[in-house]
């Protein structure tokens, strides 16, 4: 029976090991400091994929499929910076890494409210179900964009001066915008920087270069970057959301 009692942390046990429990103690902590935000963000995801099971089931059609894809991908910077927090020491320079990484994802999040130029193509007899469908989707992709921005706000009010941060958080919706565009009209992925980067800085490159010719990636560069930075602000002041509850 002595066999049984091996101690925390063997050979035998490495997910026991110290780090991971400690790790582990962090990601309870705050899961629990964050109980508010984590159940909003469960229970409207859990809401967005009732609703598409509904209506897969009342037409029979898998079109809206992907909405899920979609918002996975809007859920990774909330991971990230989910993750970030966490951890009770990290390098500056890691932490930059992170961010890199964490902006080439970000306009993912908002990206879904551009879904909605779907309805123009649907039936008319259920186009107030897939509105509705669309519209809690955003509201979610939405959702994780502002509750991951604060995040890294945060990490970035740790390890750098305020004033840089400052300049910096007022760019990022519009390097989202940008974003936006560079998914729904040229059809762009956050991957492509790996897997097509010639290709893809070429035609970042002719919209800077040549402003006049693209007044449509400026159009919507600027008109989401507004919505976004108005949005944030206005996010930070709703009391249900404060980072302690």
């Amino acid at each position: 029976m002595a066999g049984i009692f091996w101690p925390i942390g063997s050979e035998l046990y490495p997910f026991y090991s110290s780090k991971n429990i400690e790790t582990m103690e962090r990601l309870k902590t705050l899961l629990f400091q964050r109980f508010r935000i984590v159940f909003a963000v469960t229970v409207l995801t859990g809401l967005s994929l009732i609703l598409l099971m509904f209506r897969l089931k009342l037409t029979h059609s898998y079109f809206f499929l992907f909405l899920v894809w979609n918002l996975f991908l809007a859920a990774i910077p909330f991971f990230i910076t989910f993750q970030l927090s966490s951890r009770k020491k990290l390098h500056k320079y890691r932490l930059l890494l992170w961010f890199g990484i964490w902006l080439l994802f970000l306009p993912n999040a908002p990206y879904i409210v551009t879904d909605f130029i779907h309805l123009q193509h649907l039936k008319a007899n259920i186009l107030w179900l897939d509105a509705l469908l669309i519209g809690t989707y955003a509201l979610s992709g939405l959702l994780f964009y502002f509750i991951s921005v604060r995040d890294m706000e945060e990490l970035l009010h740790r390890h750098f001066q305020h004033k840089k941060i400052k300049y910096l958080l007022w760019m990022i919706p519009f390097l989202v915008g940008f974003g936006i565009y560079l998914g729904r009209f040229l059809r762009w992925n956050s991957w492509d920087i790996i897997k097509h980067p010639n290709v893809l800085i070429q035609d970042i490159w002719e919209i800077i270069a040549f402003p006049m010719q693209h007044k449509d990636a400026w159009l919507v560069t600027l008109l989401f970057g507004c919505a976004l930075a108005v949005g944030y602000q206005l996010f930070k002041r709703i009391r249900f959301f404060k980072l302690k509850n």
